[in-house]
Formats: C-alpha cells, structure tokens, sequence
C-alpha cells in the first residue's frame, strides 16, 4: 500500500466516525448535530437570543435563525419576548427539548477533546500543524467551516 493511500483511509475513517455519530444522534433524538448544539447552547446561555446563540455554536445567526424555526415546529424550544427588554427574543427550551438534551448521546468532539488533552503539548501542535497542512493539500483552506464535527447538515440545518 503506496503512503499516501493511508493517509486517505485515516481521512475516511474520520470522515466515517462524523457521519456514524451524526446518524446515531438523528436516530436516538431525531435531532441533528446542529439542533443539538443549539439546544445546548440555550441551556448554556443567561440570554439565549438567536444572536448569542449564533455566537456560542459559530453558525451564522440566518443558521440559527431556521433552525429554530424547525425546532418550534417540533414544540422543541419557544420564542418568548425579553422580560428586560421587549425588542429582544429569547429562545426558551420546553419541557421536549430539555428531555432531548439530556437523552442525547455525548457530542463526538467531547470524546476527541477527552483524549486530545491526554496528550502532550508538542503531540498537539504537531497535530493541529499536520492536519492544517492537510487542509491546504486538499485546497480546503479557505472552506467555511465551524469547530462542530458534523457531516452536511450545517448549511441546510
């Protein structure tokens, strides 16, 4: 086997991991990653506004925006006016929404982050360093992307 075809199963597996974990949040949940972590950012958040929100999980805010959108549908969270400030909306979950945040199964990145910490300081760099170089071998630099290991939902919610 040449080198670089290892290097391209490493990529696949990873790639593979993403899409298996994003599956099994959409079958045990029926939410997607992005659902997810918004949800848990209104948990998170004192003021939950679609903007802060937008902010906490790096999505842009018309991301955010359908998102939302989708989950009230789902009777998943609410939209309630500001008790401090009538301009401002806030996302509030329900009471379904807070049962899937805590039947969801943890994120695939806290299981990374776990791991990553365990290493030292110089296994980090080299990694962050190699698979930045990656990035620029597969022209994918400049690609817009968020720290949230997830596979095709991200832009179409």
């Amino acid at each position: 086997m040449k080198d670089y075809e290892e290097l391209f199963i490493a990529l696949r597996r990873i790639t593979r991991a993403i899409d298996l974990h994003s599956k099994k949040l959409q079958r045990e949940t029926g939410l997607t990653t992005s659902q997810l972590l918004v949800l848990e950012a209104v948990v998170k958040l004192d003021t939950s506004t679609p903007s802060n929100i937008a902010k906490e999980v790096q999505l842009s805010q018309a991301t955010v925006t359908n998102l939302v959108d989708r989950m009230e549908r789902n009777e998943l969270v609410l939209r309630q006016k500001s008790t401090v400030d009538k301009r401002v909306v806030e996302v509030l979950l329900t009471d379904k929404g807070r049962q899937m945040v805590e039947l969801a199964p943890e994120p695939l990145q806290t299981g990374f982050l776990r791991e990553y910490r365990k290493l030292e300081r110089w296994e980090q760099h080299q990694l962050i360093a190699s698979v930045q170089k990656i990035a620029v071998l597969m022209d994918a630099e400049d690609i817009d992307a968020s720290p949230i290991l997830t596979t095709g939902e991200v832009g179409g919610c």
